[in-house]
């Protein structure tokens, strides 16, 4: 069974290839900045990423938690026993005792052609088997075993016996085995994985469609394993995770460091340094008198290094649990970077300094491979080529991302906006209740929080997008459940602004980022839609409502704009496929044709167009002093969506250059 992909099948996760450019738009003229920024992320992987496993001749081999790793891990991506049980009888009929029918390519979910499998049906449940053997030199080790994103509802059974249940498609779970009769270095142990996929309930699904067909802009469904699985022995003394804030202005990392157990005399070491150089700060405290050690790194005046945009400033971090005597329980190692954000009127700043965010919407699909990135490759390939356009960071949409998009954004000083995918609720009650996100949205989103809170790339968060409700006199679902999204976000993270939702329904009062999504195509009319930010009145969602349609209701979806910073956090959309607009010079409203060829507004005819639409809408946010950002829609065409500023195989369809030459003008926000 094969397992490449359409970018590179090459398992050397340190070759990081960027897309081969069409003979129409070369790559041939990258800046040099540019240049030197990839040659830098390329050797900040070498010095910080973890080994490559055991086992590197299967699909997606690299270290999935590259912020968090020791050398003992093995990866269990590869070939698994699979079965479909569309009745979601298997219990019954004997699924977690008996060999399983067919094989499938772990991490690939059934649905995609890399996966071996291919079926676009609506899969009810789907079954695993596999069994691997834990390493014989783990000997005094605890083995656990780590799935990172499972799709929707998992439980795990090892040799027989269930070790681990965990509801949301978007989030890591794991499983001590040390428990597991069988489970010693050199037994060979047996895991069966049942995930649970219902249709037609409401639960996180992103951009997995409804309909049986991928329509408008919703995409093919992902069901069960789709990111990577491994297993990691650690001590019975373990460093089990790491929280890491910085204070630029302490010049500082506060860390919490939660432990297994607290056994008497141990302590907690810290060390900084210089990626692959020399030992900048160090930091211990006592390690057996508190569930999670805190501890002060400060960094000396003259060893600061500040991360920011274009700028990937890191340094490596050692964390050991040391026992009385000094000996070592528990190594890991991770990397920080240290860098700010602020809140002041309109302004959101970074680092002390008003940075125009000139995001790029990604929504993190592979033809071959949907939700799962094929290979490293592919990821950095994302990046360098929204760099290139001019971009500088990304809104990672309606998805979880997994760790690595993070550790690729960290090493690129790419910014990214994380955000959950949440779409999957609506049209479950009447209108005016229509959205019915369920509590668990709470959880499985701090899980995201919780995971990804150390990467300085992250730098807002984003629980909810385009929850379409009328706002009315009564509290609801959507209501309650956004509030404690969002309280939930800043206790999780203090250090980050939160946007309660993007776009549509703003239910926490006062939140820190206010928004709207636009996709008006005439730049005139564009202009002037935003035209009322200056006088606290900017353009904002709503519907057209009349004054009998809903009582108590004016077709507002959001409560008032509070003067927080503000930003057009989706808009152009531009369709363009070159070839469909060569057989149709007159084409219809994009919508007309949604399941096949899809974009937003009146298409444009020429390339040449799309240059032209495009900076006169980029121009009218640029410059305007109180927008501190934008996203443009999108990074890359998706199946039917064809409004990417690449196509679906990362091919050069525009003239980056062209874009970069627009985006790199001064915004009126960055001048002083």
């Amino acid at each position: 069974m094969e397992w490449c992909c359409p970018i590179s099948a090459d398992p050397d996760h340190r070759s990081r290839p960027v897309a081969s450019p069409s003979a129409d738009h070369s790559a041939d003229h990258l800046p040099a900045s540019l240049s030197a920024l990839f040659a830098r992320a390329g050797e900040l992987a070498d010095l910080l990423d973890a080994p490559l496993s055991a086992v590197a001749d299967v699909p997606r081999p690299e270290h999935p938690r590259p912020q968090l790793h020791r050398p003992t891990w093995l990866t269990l991506n590869g070939t698994w026993q699979f079965e479909i049980d569309q009745g979601d009888s298997g219990r019954d009929r004997g699924l977690l005792e008996r060999e399983l029918g067919s094989e499938i390519l772990v991490p690939f979910a059934p649905e995609t052609e890399a996966s071996g499998i291919g079926n676009r049906d609506y899969l009810e449940a789907v079954w695993y088997r596999r069994t691997p053997t834990i390493p014989a030199d783990w000997e005094g080790l605890r083995p656990i075993l780590r799935f990172e994103a499972v799709d929707q509802d998992a439980t795990v059974w090892v040799n027989g016996q269930e070790v681990a249940r965990h509801r949301g498609g978007f989030t890591p779970f794991a499983a001590d085995l040390s428990g597991v009769p069988g489970t010693g270095p050199g037994e060979e142990v047996e895991i069966v994985v049942r995930a649970r996929d219902p249709h037609g309930v409401p639960q996180a699904r992103g951009k997995q469609s409804h309909e049986f067909r991928p329509t408008a802009a919703n995409y093919h469904r992902t069901t069960g394993i789709w990111q990577s699985v491994w297993l990691e022995g650690v001590p019975a003394d373990e460093i089990r995770s790491l929280r890491i804030l910085p204070s630029l202005g302490g010049r500082s990392f506060a860390l919490d460091v939660p432990l297994s157990r607290a056994t008497p005399g141990t302590r907690l070491e810290v060390v900084a340094s210089v990626p692959g150089g020399e030992e900048v700060a160090r930091a211990a405290v006592r390690a057996d008198i508190d569930l999670a050690p805190h501890l002060e790194l400060v960094i000396p005046e003259d060893a600061v290094r500040v991360w920011g945009p274009g700028a990937p400033e890191l340094y490596a971090l050692t964390v050991r649990l040391l026992d009385g005597a000094g000996a070592v329980l528990d190594e890991v190692r991770s990397y920080a970077g240290l860098r700010s954000t602020s809140l002041r009127d309109h302004e959101f700043r970074i680092n002390g300094e008003k940075v125009f965010q000139r995001l790029v919407l990604d929504q993190g699909y592979w033809e071959e491979s949907f939700m799962t990135a094929p290979t490293d490759a592919a990821i950095t390939t994302d990046i360098r080529l929204a760099l290139e356009a001019g971009f500088n960071g990304a809104r990672l949409h309606q998805k979880v991302f997994e760790q690595r998009m993070h550790f690729w954004s960290d090493l690129h000083g790419y910014l990214t906006w994380g955000e959950f995918g949440d779409w999957g609720v609506h049209g479950f009650g009447p209108d005016g209740d229509n959205q019915q996100p369920p509590a668990t949205f709470v959880g499985q989103w701090i899980e995201a929080v919780q995971r990804d809170l150390n990467h300085p790339s992250i730098v807002g968060w984003c629980p909810l997008n385009e929850t379409h409700q009328l706002l009315h006199d009564r509290i609801t679902q959507l209501d309650a459940v956004t509030q404690a999204m969002y309280d939930a976000t800043k206790l999780a993270d203090p250090t980050r602004p939160v946007l309660d939702a993007s776009g549509y329904s703003h239910r926490v009062r006062g939140a820190d980022i206010y928004d709207s999504h636009s996709y008006e195509q005439d730049p005139e009319r564009f202009r002037e839609e935003q035209s009322g930010l200056a006088a606290g009145e900017p353009f904002v969602n709503r519907r057209d409502l009349g004054p009998d349609d809903f009582p108590f209701a004016d077709g507002a979806f959001s409560l008032p704009f509070a003067g927080q910073p503000y930003f057009v956090s989706e808009y152009g959309g531009i369709w363009w496929n070159e070839e469909e607009a060569r057989r149709a010079e007159e084409a219809d409203r994009a919508g007309n044709n949604a399941a096949e060829s899809w974009g937003y507004g009146q298409r444009i005819r020429s390339e040449e167009e799309l240059y032209e639409r495009f900076e006169g809408l980029t121009r009218v946010l640029l410059e305007d002093p109180l927008m501190f950002a934008y996203c443009y829609t999108q990074m890359t065409d998706v199946f039917q969506e064809k409004n990417g500023v690449v196509d679906f195989a990362r091919g050069r369809k525009l003239d980056l250059a062209r874009l970069r030459a627009v985006q790199e003008r001064t915004a009126a926000y960055e001048q002083d």
